[in-house]
């Protein structure tokens, strides 16, 4: 026996206790991860490599492993805390040193619109274009759009209803021209509004009036504001008339979409001048004549008003979705991880992050829910993956080898003692 044993004992003992004590400081840490220490035996090497009965000169902390087992997700009411359930890791940088990972999910807005974390570093992924098309390539820091979406006037209208073949005949017997009076609800069977949208984004109200003109066919005439499309003023005439087949199924006429053109209505209740619209197309293919009451299934347009930004949500595969003022929504952008063959051969950084070495390999980008990717949830953090009851076990350990190895150096020391007291 010789005091090498027990110091690297000792060593070992302390650096084991260093690691404990810094898993239990990290137990309440975002993503963090715990380490675990791996000795290995020391032995000399004989000057002719043989001998089976040499005895060992001790032990060595070998590696600190990181164990990259899931963390439990907790809910937060943050929408920009992310949690990755499953493999990968958020790419951060802050434009000067390498790309850095982290499991760590906690993102706010700097005063530029990037999403950065709490070390200032910003979020990669792919950015979307004006239309909310992903970009996939290079990934880039992720900025959230400042400025509000603009307008997009209605150029179709798209329309399901039932027109109720029981009811009586209110338009003149062909071949007299349709008459109708807006004003005057004896002169039509039905009347619906909508809102479409001119170039500026304003709103224009548009009503459809049905007049039943004869066995299975309609008259149908609308307003912009009031005013009447088609004809002149005080005499309308239809934008167009459905015909009906005998069963009361889709109308045979119009062929197809009803397109209009020149429409210009008149300001709206505040006087603002509105837009005449280039084209305008209505779609009654969804339109039936059955034997039950007048209803509208549907009433779709594909324009709308300007918007501004009102909040951002953040889906399974990484897009994030900007919502806007007006009930619009498009994508902001896509979150990118990455993955590694080998994630303990990361080397761990401060701030909770990790670098890529030639032990870890080269990283596997992608977005989630691809591949060996976990899937993003927004709105929640991974805890640290420490187990504190089992941390404190293994420290009691730690304690009970660090004062075993004290006493094999409080042995020694006896029996050189010993030794010197031979005379």
């Amino acid at each position: 026996m010789s005091f090498q044993q027990g110091l690297s004992g000792l060593n070992a003992s302390s650096k084991n206790l260093e690691i404990i004590g810094n898993n239990i400081a990290n137990a309440n840490t975002y993503g963090s991860k715990v380490a675990r220490a791996e000795f290995a035996a020391v032995y000399a090497t004989a000057l002719n490599g043989s001998g089976t009965n040499s005895v060992g000169i001790g032990t060595t902390l070998q590696a600190v492993a990181q164990q990259f087992t899931q963390g439990n997700v907790s809910t937060t009411e943050n929408p920009l805390d992310l949690a990755i359930n499953g493999g990968g890791f958020f790419q951060v940088t802050d434009g000067h040193s390498p790309i850095s990972y982290t499991r760590n999910g906690q993102f706010k807005l700097d005063r530029d619109g990037y999403l950065v974390n709490n070390a200032q570093a910003r979020l990669l992924g792919y950015a979307a274009d004006a239309n909310g098309v992903i970009q996939p390539g290079a990934s880039v820091p992720l900025r959230l759009p400042t400025t509000g979406i603009e307008p997009k006037p209605t150029s179709r209208v798209d329309l399901e209803f039932n027109l109720d073949s029981r009811v009586a005949v209110t338009g003149p017997a062909a071949p007299a021209p349709p008459v109708i009076d807006f004003a005057d609800a004896s002169t039509y069977n039905n009347a619906r509004s909508l809102t479409i949208y001119d170039e500026k984004g304003q709103e224009v109200a548009v009503s459809l009036y049905y007049q039943k003109a004869g066995n299975d066919q309609w008259n149908v005439f609308a307003t912009a504001n009031g005013s009447s499309i088609g004809g002149t003023p005080g005499a309308p005439v239809p934008i167009t008339t459905l015909q009906f087949p005998a069963n009361g199924a889709a109308p045979t006429l119009p062929a197809g979409p009803v397109a209009l053109t020149g429409v210009e209505p008149v300001p709206n209740a505040q006087g603002a001048q509105i837009v005449p619209f280039g084209s305008l197309t209505f779609d009654f293919s969804g339109t039936t004549q059955f034997g039950s009451a007048f209803a509208v299934t549907d009433m779709r347009q594909d324009g709308h008003s300007a918007g501004q930004l009102s909040s951002i949500a953040v889906e399974a595969d990484g897009v994030i979705m900007a919502r806007y003022s007006n009930g619009q929504s498009k994508p902001a952008g896509q979150i990118e991880l990455a993955n590694f063959r080998n994630p303990q051969g990361l080397q761990p950084l401060a701030d909770n992050a990790w670098a890529r070495t030639n032990a870890s390999g080269d990283p596997m980008v992608g977005v989630a829910g691809d591949g060996s990717l976990g899937v993003l949830q927004a709105g929640a953090l991974e805890d640290s993956n420490v187990d504190l009851t089992g941390e404190l076990v293994n420290m009691i350990t730690a304690q009970r080898i660090y004062q075993a190895n004290a006493q094999t150096i409080k042995t020694q020391d006896q029996v050189l003692q010993t030794l010197v007291n031979l005379r």
